[in-house]
């Protein structure tokens, strides 16, 4: 399964090969196999014991699309599902060649959960024009090219679905 480190272009690939019994398994982690024991597991808290080296690792958020832990004191936020966003940006017309595209349309049905753009702003290609939630994931619908926003098409907490224009950019 892959992970993405949010905020990097760092990328965790892990799995786990098999169970050894007794709360230990071994893993493949970037390539490199690695021996796994919990100690404790709890709602908010996991313990254990990784190449005998100890551990503790705080659940902060958990979703369907990230998980935000602390481990070893130190926060960290995952995507646990890295291809979902290039899936749903190279879908909106963000990927093709032709700038000539005004209207940024919903290639997902979902809920508008906020808007990060107002009409006359100026945007680059890839930034966040607002975040749709649907199947509760939080996917973010980026610009698929460099202009003004000539008109937004949505209200936030409103429904939109597949192929509505959510905005107009120029």
């Amino acid at each position: 399964m892959k992970f993405k480190l949010e905020n990097t272009d760092e990328n965790l690939d892990g799995e786990i090969i098999k169970s050894v019994g007794n709360n230990e398994f071994l893993l493949k982690i970037q390539g490199k196999e690695r021996d796994l024991k919990v100690i404790t597991m709890t709602h908010d808290k996991v313990e254990f014991m990784l190449d005998s080296v100890y551990h503790i690792t705080k659940y902060l958020e958990n979703s369907t699309n990230r998980i935000t832990l602390v481990i070893d004191g130190v926060k960290l936020t995952f995507n646990k599902r890295p291809e979902m966003d290039k899936i749903v940006y190279k879908n909106s017309g963000a990927d093709s060649s032709a700038d000539s595209q005004i209207n940024l349309k919903s290639q997902i049905p979902g809920r508008v959960v906020s808007i990060n753009v107002a009409t006359g702003d100026n945007i680059k290609k890839g930034d966040v024009v607002c975040v749709l939630e649907s199947m509760k994931m939080q996917i973010s619908i980026k610009s698929h090219k460099d202009g003004v926003v000539k008109s937004m098409k949505l209200k936030q907490g409103a429904s939109v679905a597949k192929n509505d224009v959510l905005a107009e950019i120029e």
